[in-house]
């Protein structure tokens, strides 16, 4: 029995689906979705499944931080803002880190911390309608966890490319960048993932740990060090003018007025 109140988990022919499921949010990540997702993936490492397919429910995959919880919220402080971040940080690297296969069926948009989850797997599917874009800076925010995996998957210019001008980006794009694996119709996009992952399932599961195990230690001790940083330039993000207005900018549907940007005129 399902016992998440927004992730659907479904276990079928020895492969684990997991939907995020607020699709009238967007499936926007709060707190407590984050967390579920944490323990969920934790679940499905230790289950008889053999590979694991990500995906979202409804129109979009995932659209990020939920930022009306996030205006919410009262100011933090910087242990209060590095703990937020550290939450998220613990999710990107259980993800990154999975010993089984990861394959994310992008049904929708990608976007900012939800274009991590649809591209940190090993497979990516997605339609040609999908698009992504790591747009925290649109609203004053740094994806500086983000950044780490990203300078890995494409290289610092084009990372510099994406997170500096916070583009979208259409499924296209994303394939050529080696973001995306594979695009699919929409009507196909649940098989292919069924279908890539039965053919996983045919491989060695020790060989495959072995290896996914082998590239994560590469990468660990980089990490370890980049992401402690990230969470700190997080935390201090958090708690800026810059931060508060992009946020109430975004909700209102207006133009942010930066305050960092009338500090230097003056």
């Amino acid at each position: 029995m399902n016992h998440f109140n927004h992730i659907l988990s479904e276990t079928s022919n020895g492969v684990r689906t997991l939907t995020l499921n607020r699709p009238d949010k967007r499936n926007a990540l709060t707190p407590e979705l984050i967390d579920e997702l944490i323990d969920a993936l934790h679940e499905t490492a230790e289950c008889d499944c053999g590979a694991l397919i990500l995906t979202g429910s409804g129109a979009a995959f995932c659209s990020g931080l939920d930022l009306e919880h996030l205006h919410a919220l009262p100011a933090g402080t910087m242990d209060e803002n590095a703990r937020e971040s550290t939450r998220m940080a613990r999710l990107l690297r259980t993800l990154y880190d999975f010993p089984k296969p990861v394959i994310s069926a992008v049904n929708g948009p990608a976007i900012a911390a939800g274009m991590a989850l649809a591209t940190i797997p090993d497979f990516t599917l997605a339609t040609p309608e999908s698009k992504f874009g790591y747009t925290e800076v649109r609203f004053g925010y740094v994806p500086a966890i983000i950044a780490s995996f990203l300078l890995r998957q494409i290289g610092e210019k084009r990372t510099r490319d994406l997170l500096l001008t916070g583009r979208l980006i259409k499924a296209q794009e994303a394939l050529q960048l080696g973001l995306v694996t594979q695009i699919v119709t929409p009507d196909e996009l649940q098989k292919s993932a069924r279908a890539l992952a039965q053919s996983l399932l045919l491989n060695s599961p020790l060989a495959m740990e072995s290896i996914k195990r082998l590239l994560a230690k590469h990468a660990s001790r980089r990490l370890d060090e980049e992401i402690a940083d990230a969470i700190e330039a997080n935390a201090q993000q958090r708690s800026t003018d810059d931060f508060k207005e992009g946020i109430r900018a975004f909700l209102q549907h207006r133009r942010a007025e930066w305050p960092s940007q009338r500090s230097r005129v003056q």
